[in-house]
């Protein structure tokens, strides 16, 4: 019997797109980030640069509304920056014009951008990427997507 090569021993790691509402829900909430960091070491999260942008312009304000801290909620989005890895919408480009043919609302084509060039599902709340072709995941469902 031969022995088994490195490659073929090589399981490849999960990816998962994650949309602006997702890490808006990890900086004000626990869920997002609690289930972030327990599968960090075995899933590969990404967001499109213009999503941590909308994220980060929307924390300041729902944090006011909700009565949290705002350092603490912006040291949150620090942390999950620290694993979740950030494509520059240059990378995007060439996915654009297909994500806009796909999606409702032409303000989310990064994140589904970024979900066709990975050919990977997308994590988000916001029902307009349902039936564009790409797999997507809600907080209250994604953990199946991550255990399987």
């Amino acid at each position: 019997m031969a022995a088994a090569t490195a490659s073929a021993l090589t399981v490849e790691r999960k990816r998962l797109v994650l949309d602006a509402n997702i890490l808006i829900r990890g900086c004000l909430g626990v869920r997002v980030r609690t289930l972030i960091a327990e599968y960090a070491d075995r899933v590969d999260f990404f967001v499109a640069e213009a999503n941590v942008a909308e994220a980060a312009g929307y924390i300041a304000d729902l944090a006011r509304d909700k009565n949290l801290d705002e350092a603490v909620c912006t040291e949150a989005l620090l942390s999950l920056m620290r694993v979740v890895q950030i494509v520059e919408d240059t990378v995007l480009e060439s996915a654009r014009e297909e994500a806009l043919a796909r999606i409702r609302d032409a303000d989310d084509w990064p994140a589904l951008a970024l979900g066709l060039q990975l050919e990977c599902a997308i994590w988000t709340e916001d029902q307009d990427f349902f039936g564009t072709g790409v797999a997507t995941w809600s907080s209250s469902t994604v953990e199946r997507y991550l255990n399987s």
